[in-house]
Formats: structure tokens, sequence, C-alpha cells
């Protein structure tokens, strides 16, 4: 099912893992279940079908070049946050630009009540899918009353041959402020480490992946209590406020947008994936190039007013290696 890797060349090595938030990337069809409406013909947002089909394009396209300056492949693995259903997600797999490269997908519906999802896209060539389940995190609003967001989505499967659990996240966020939102975020964070200790606990040494939108950039609380000491996160060195992140407000960079690994990770040992290098996705093409927000992320729309574009965040992504 895999490739031999002692008969690879260097770029045949490298793994690509990838994350991004593709920014509301719903169909036009009303969910009478969700608040989808502004984005239907005839709403607030006049989301069209032509609309849509551009922007399934033009995520597709960014998807398909991720890591094509270390990897000779597309990533192995993307995760995605901010998508409506299994349809969108589908829609992008069987793409013009995807199609050829035989992904598959994860997806389960969540309760959140804006009707956003998590999925996962793992193209099958080098990720053998063996099981996958959700674990919701418990919010209360002020009235003491259940808070749905959505549900963190784990994946287990064969990464090149080797087993991987693979979680992605999209954590509550800051619109209620930073300070007041924090402890939905530290909850999510808890919730997380609570499925990894139950990993942890039948499999001391297991290999895990974890992705999201954290709504938190790599030093805060929150993103501190899933690090802990059993994992890195490579993207805490590649933020710079002033110059460098996967999204902006108000004339600062944030990078909510990460991708950590369990320790073990960091051993090169013969036949095994490790950790070589992470980054943000920032060409210029996927920047907005005039105006005060030169330099943001190209975004669907800004306001009310549509533009266009692909997503308000950059993704991210991290090369693994298979050492001989």
């Amino acid at each position: 099912m895999f490739p031999s890797i002692t008969s690879l060349k260097q770029s045949d090595k490298i793994t690509t893992i990838g994350f991004y938030n593709v920014e509301n990337l719903f169909d036009t069809v009303d969910d009478p279940k969700t608040f989808d409406d502004d984005y239907t013909t005839d709403g607030k947002r006049k989301w069209t079908d032509k609309r849509y089909r551009i922007k399934i394009k033009k995520l597709s396209s960014v998807i398909s070049k991720l890591g094509l300056n270390r990897s000779k492949y597309p990533p192995a693995i993307v995760g995605l946050v901010e998508v409506e259903n299994a349809k969108v997600v589908s829609d992008l797999v069987y793409s013009s630009n995807l199609k050829k490269h035989h992904y598959g997908f994860v997806h389960h519906d969540s309760p959140d009540e804006r009707g956003i999802d998590v999925a996962l896209l793992y193209n099958k060539q080098f990720f053998e899918l063996l099981t996958s389940e959700t674990f919701p995190v418990f919010l209360n609003n002020d009235e003491g009353e259940r808070d749905y967001t959505r549900d963190i989505l784990k994946v287990t499967g064969n990464l090149r041959g080797e087993l991987v659990h693979i979680f992605v996240n999209h954590w509550p966020s800051r619109r209620e402020g930073i300070v007041e939102s924090e402890p939905k975020r530290v909850i999510a964070a808890e919730t997380a480490r609570t499925i990894i200790a139950q990993i942890k606990g039948t499999h001391f040494d297991a290999k895990i992946i974890v992705m999201g939108d954290f709504n938190d950039n790599p030093t805060s609380n929150s993103v501190k209590t899933l690090v802990s000491d059993d994992f890195i996160n490579p993207m805490e060195s590649i933020l710079n406020p002033e110059k460098r992140g996967s999204l902006t407000y108000n004339g600062k960079w944030n990078l909510f947008d990460q991708i950590l690994f369990s320790k073990n990770f960091l051993e090169q040992k013969e036949g095994k994936l490790h950790f070589k290098h992470a980054e943000v996705f920032n060409k210029e093409w996927l920047k907005i190039f005039k105006g005060k927000l030169k330099g943001s992320p190209f975004r669907t729309y800004i306001g009310p007013w549509y533009q266009g574009g692909f997503s308000d965040h950059f993704p991210v992504y991290a090369f693994l290696k298979k050492e001989d």
C-alpha cells in the first residue's frame, strides 16, 4: 500500500501535515437547524452557487500546494475547520485540484449553533484510516445553560505505516473579549488533555498530532495547558506580532492556527517518522495587495462586501521525515 521508503529520493521521504481554517465554507442550502441563513442565495451575504464554486476552487488550489517546496507530494493529512457539512468537504475532495490525489475525508456533524464543523482530509496513498470519533466540549453561558461549540475530532490511522492519533480542534472564539472568553478555551484544552491521557493510559508511547484553530496564540494559557511537558509546539518560534502569523487583528499578527506533536516525534529512529520543520503558508497571491489591510490574508468578504478571496486565515503546515 505504501511506497518503498528505501528507494525514494529525499523529497519523497518528506510527509506534509497541514491545517486550514477555510472561513465559512457553507453551501447555498438553508439548514433549518442552524444559523446559516446569511450564506444562502437570499441571505445577507448573497451567497450564490457561483461564489461557492469559486471558493471551492481557490481553497482546493491552496491545499494542493501545501508543502511542495520540500515534498514531492501534496499533504498526507489536512485538518479543516469552518466547514458546514460533509457535502462541502466532499466538493473539496472531488474538485479538479484535488481529485487526482485520491483524498478521503472524515467529518462528523457537531452541535455548533452556526453549523460549522471540523474535518480531516487524508491522502489514501499515505494514510490508512482505522477509526474516528468526536468528543464534546462542555461549556455553559452566563445563564448556566449549555453553550454549544465544535466537538474535538480524533482520527486514528497508519501514516506511512506508523500508527498515529490526530486531533482536530476549533476552540471558542474571542468574540466576548479575550479575558472573558479565555476560560472556555482552557476547558477545550483540558478536554483534549483528558482524551490524550486516555490514549496514553493504554499506549504510553503513542504518537499524537494535535492541530487546530485555538483562537489563542502559542503563549496563551489555553495552549500552554494543552502542550504540557509531553508535546512540542513548533509554532511558538514563528509568531511575530509585527511581521508574521496566520491572521491579523487591528494591524497585529496572531498565530491561532497551530500543529503540535508529541515529543516522541523528535526521536530519529530507523523507519520512524520524525518532526523536521513547520511553516505558515503565506504566499503573496494569498494576500490582500493594497489598502490598509495590505499583506493580510485575502478573504472571501471584508465586512459585507464580497472580495472573492480564499480565507481570513493562512494555512499552516509541518514536515515529517522517515529515516532509512
